[in-house]
């Protein structure tokens, strides 16, 4: 029998206290939660102070009451491990309630502290009243008194993360006059820009006012008043600062066990702690969940990922290797999915940005396709980005901007990378089709194709931030969609001329048949066609404008000005979603 300690609750240290009651009838099982709520479904906390979940008690994924009496734990709320004796395997508890401490000693011990909004230094917070972060249920709890005491006609969410994004379209919902402040050029990084642009573009649509590249620089009126760097005031009766999280290692650092540059707890590939002084693992304490650091699944790099699956693998899996099992850990992905008002980002693997700061070769390839068949009611446009390698052409990452279905498209390609398929592969999957839910040809399917397109030398691709230049300085860029098309917006310098009036026309293109000729359409899919009709005729070097003129128009989105004082809000969405399904 062994005596097995967790410290935190929620979504690791909760997942490990069940999985290792379900191995063994015998071991004794503590959990220490600092406080009240043990498991909660704190994804949801957002929706429930946006009212989208109107019962409270919903949140509450386990009570004490409930766990302890199926699983047969032991488990103390409002105790907060305050010490570990790392050689004498005990450890020190403080309740919260009493102030007493008393201590326990372990076999086994598992840290799952979490992570902690961050809440920098700005002048005037500590005077502010209504300024609030988002972790737990108090947190909510406050939140929501603010909120129906009727007195916040203007929000200030801080910080373009999810919680900020899903903050800002719930307190939106409820009537308020919402304004996201971001420091940094878009929100939601796990997109890239051009990616980005279609949320910014959705957020403004909805009425909320978006600032990028400001941050704060404090506070006034007992935090009614959010001075930016940029000098601009905004008045504010209800402030949500949620521009980031720290990992919660006070207990691992005060027992000395090894921290990452950014604070993570460093752990063995079977999650065992190790010692600061000289990196020897500890077999008896380990560490999980958003506290830690864990390994990048596309470059195998340490990085440090918050979210909520793989809190829960983590605990499943270490109470298996407590209990003798073999256990496999190849790193994560990051995974991840969000609603911002109309609109469902996704994302997995590596961005753009990611693998140019870290210096991997990508090939990009772009598509926007109908969520389920054009003719089929309700259709709509995914926008998707993936990267491969172009030397082993596996899969580095994917993102998605769209509606129904779009995060099934980023778990199948999630699936596609976790088993190593390549990014031809994607051509052979056989996905579900009936028309009211894909096409014949899934998007999965089409980001294959049009890879096989790149690879077989067809055509190479161009990106969006890359044509201005080229233009600029003498490049070709053919247009072929219609004239009606090209009114409605066109790349500055570009010749147009229709795809299916090129064959007759081929003779207006004067320039050398081996020079760079590049060409564009909405998204792509009639450039590809002109391409073959150019290679026919013997030009040689072509180049496909990555996602064509949807994602430079997109990616080429200002931010709308929003006026709360006169009642103002975005302008009409256009429908180029439509359009670009209609016409490709």
């Amino acid at each position: 029998m062994k005596k097995i300690l967790i410290v935190g609750g929620v979504a690791g240290g909760a997942t490990a206290a069940a999985r290792l009651r379900r191995l063994s009838e015998e071991d004794e099982i503590i959990l220490f939660e600092r406080d009240e709520y043990i498991s909660f479904a704190n994804c949801g906390l957002p929706y429930y102070i946006g009212d989208v979940i109107k019962d409270r008690s919903k949140l509450l994924v386990q009570t004490v009451a409930g766990m302890s009496k199926r699983f047969n734990l032991d488990i103390r709320n409002f105790s907060e491990v305050t010490f570990i004796d790392t050689i004498g395997k005990t450890v020190e508890v403080k309740n919260q309630l009493t102030g007493k401490t008393y201590r326990e000693t372990f076999d086994k011990l598992i840290l799952s502290p979490g992570a902690k909004p961050i809440t920098p230094p700005i002048p005037g917070l500590a005077e502010a009243k209504t300024i609030l972060t988002l972790r737990n249920i108090p947190d909510t709890d406050k939140i929501k008194a603010i909120i129906e005491s009727g007195n916040v006609k203007r929000a200030v969410v801080i910080g373009g993360g999810f919680i900020g994004v899903e903050m800002a379209e719930n307190l939106s919902e409820l009537g308020v006059n919402v304004t996201l402040v971001e420091k940094l050029n878009q929100v939601l990084k796990p997109l890239d820009f051009e990616m980005a642009q279609l949320v910014h573009q959705e957020i403004n649509a909805n009425c909320v006012n978006l600032i990028l590249e400001d941050g704060v620089d404090h506070f006034q009126q007992q935090g009614t008043e959010v001075v930016l760097e940029s000098g601009r005031v905004l008045e504010a009766d209800l402030v949500i600062l949620a521009i980031g999280v720290v990992p919660e290692n006070g207990l691992a650092k005060s027992a000395n066990l090894k921290c990452g540059p950014r604070g993570h707890i460093v752990t063995t590939e079977n999650y065992e702690t190790m010692s600061a002084e000289n990196d020897i693992v500890n077999p008896n304490i380990f560490a999980i969940g958003d506290a830690i650091e864990v390994k990048d699944f596309v470059t195998k790099n340490k990085t440090a990922i918050a979210l909520a699956w793989p809190a829960n693998r983590q605990g499943r899996v270490v109470a298996d290797f407590i209990n003798g099992k073999t256990i496999r850990n190849a790193g994560i992905q990051g995974t991840a999915v969000a609603k911002v008002f109309n609109k469902i980002i996704a994302s997995t693997g590596n961005n753009a940005a990611q693998l140019k700061m870290k210096k991997i070769t990508y090939q990009v390839v772009v598509a926007h396709r109908a969520n389920h068949a054009g003719y089929y009611r309700n259709s709509t446009n995914i926008a998707l980005k993936l990267l491969y390698d172009p030397e082993t052409l596996k899969i580095l990452g994917a993102q998605a901007v769209g509606q129904d279905g779009t995060e099934k498209r980023i778990d199948v390609i999630a699936s596609a990378m976790k088993t190593g398929a390549t990014v031809l592969e994607l051509q052979d999957f056989e996905l579900c089709y009936a028309p009211p839910f894909s096409s014949a040809k899934d998007p999965v399917n089409i980001l294959g194709y049009i890879a096989e397109n790149i690879i077989d030398g067809i055509y190479k691709t161009v990106e969006w931030d890359e044509i201005d230049e080229i233009v600029s300085n003498g490049g070709f860029l053919l247009d072929v969609r219609t004239p009606t098309e090209v009114n409605a917006g066109v790349i500055n310098g570009a010749v147009n001329i229709e795809l299916d009036s090129l064959r007759d026309r081929i003779g207006e293109i004067s320039i050398a048949k081996d020079a760079p000729i590049y060409v564009t359409c909405q998204v792509g899919q009639r450039a590809y066609l002109a391409i073959c009709i150019l290679k026919g005729n013997g030009f040689t070097n072509i180049y496909n404008l990555a996602g064509g003129y949807s994602t430079y128009k997109a990616a080429h989105y200002k931010l709308a000005e929003l006026d709360f004082t006169v009642g103002e809000c975005a302008p009409p969405k256009d429908d180029a979603d439509k359009r670009d399904i209609d016409r490709g």
